[in-house]
């Protein structure tokens, strides 16, 4: 029998994570004591909360629970923590490079606006990495429940700081609401700008969501995208034009995308060619950080050592890395590999 490798040890990527969701649950306690926020049950038990997204009522839910723990970021200090213990979190399991994402319209009212709120999160993340030794970079997401124009506005933004750390562009929250195509010309705008787009897709909608992000928002990464795995012809299309799918699979199962983390169809769409970065994507509400996904692949999908070492191949292939630190990471896949 193989000898089952840490997984911790394998240097990798981790390409979907979450701002407000990269928290530490402890962190969040704090916070939410320091500032006198009463918290949802459901954020300060043991164990993470109860989910289930795949209606609207489950959603609605997520993003009180999401909003809650936001609101304990009130200040530049609280952010500069989160971001520095998320790096040591990745740190922790084997990342040698984290993008993390974020809207900043979310933090703009507390942090006195769009611009000065951008600037935080940019220091942060530059101090966070020069502290800690990992490499780090920012994607800016627009929300989709909110109009396309401030998607535009965002993209305008982060094309302005590309200097300062931000290498993409997104699209989150409840991708049943919007059309990708509304959101177009925030794509055009970013890619235009030297941004990578890496819109969700495919998760709590079928494969039209994630052919929406090829077609309308010319996406380079896909944020899920495992929906893809329902249409073999659209596994072909991605893997021939090399789009990473940012596959999450204990979000997958906490938000009730499949029953068990056996059925989120990762086999599928590495079989069939399709990059892969597999993330943790809000480990503060789904309780579990970036090496849980690739022992996931191990225990409920058979992935062997070598596999493994490919899907962090993958991820560092997929990130927005410089060359000599791609270069650097890939090496220390291999050593994990004849270690």
């Amino acid at each position: 029998m193989e000898h089952a490798r840490n997984v911790r040890e394998l240097p990798k990527a981790h390409l979907h994570l979450h701002f407000t969701g990269s928290m530490r649950p402890s962190t969040l306690l704090e916070l939410a004591d320091k500032y006198g926020v009463r918290l949802p049950d459901a954020l300060t038990g043991a164990e993470p909360p109860k989910l289930r997204a795949t209606d609207e009522r489950g959603w609605f839910r997520f993003q009180r629970l999401y909003d809650a723990a936001r609101s304990c970021l009130r200040e530049p200090e609280d952010i500069q923590r989160l971001v520095r213990e998320a790096a040591e979190e990745d740190l922790r399991d084997g990342s040698g490079w984290l993008e993390i994402q974020v809207d900043p319209t979310s933090y703009a009212p507390r942090l006195g606006g769009l611009i000065p709120a951008l600037e935080v999160i940019l220091d942060a993340v530059e101090s966070a990495s020069r502290e800690t030794g990992l490499g780090m970079r920012v994607l800016v997401a627009a929300n989709r429940m909110k109009h396309p124009l401030d998607a535009r506005t965002l993209a305008r933004l982060a094309v302005r700081y590309a200097d300062r750390g931000i290498v993409g562009f997104g699209l989150s929250n409840d991708e049943r609401r919007g059309m990708a195509r509304d959101f177009d010309r925030a794509f055009a705008i970013a890619r235009d700008g030297g941004l990578l787009a890496a819109p969700h897709g495919g998760e709590l909608t079928g494969p039209a969501s994630v052919r929406d992000c090829l077609d309308d928002l010319e996406a380079t990464r896909i944020g899920h995208g495992v929906r893809a795995a329902e249409d073999p012809r659209l596994l072909k299309r991605l893997a021939d034009r090399g789009v990473t799918c940012e596959v999450c699979p204990a979000s997958n199962v906490a938000l009730g995308v499949y029953e068990k983390p056996a059925d989120v169809p990762l086999r599928t769409l590495f079989e069939a060619g399709v990059p892969i970065a597999l993330g943790a994507d809000d480990p503060l509400l789904f309780g579990s950080r970036l090496a849980a996904q690739y022992d996931i692949a191990r225990k409920h999908h058979a992935f062997t050592d070598a596999e493994l070492a490919e899907l962090a191949r993958q991820s560092i292939r997929g990130s927005a890395a410089p060359v000599d630190v791609q270069d650097k990471l890939l090496a220390g896949v291999d050593e994990w590999l004849v270690s």
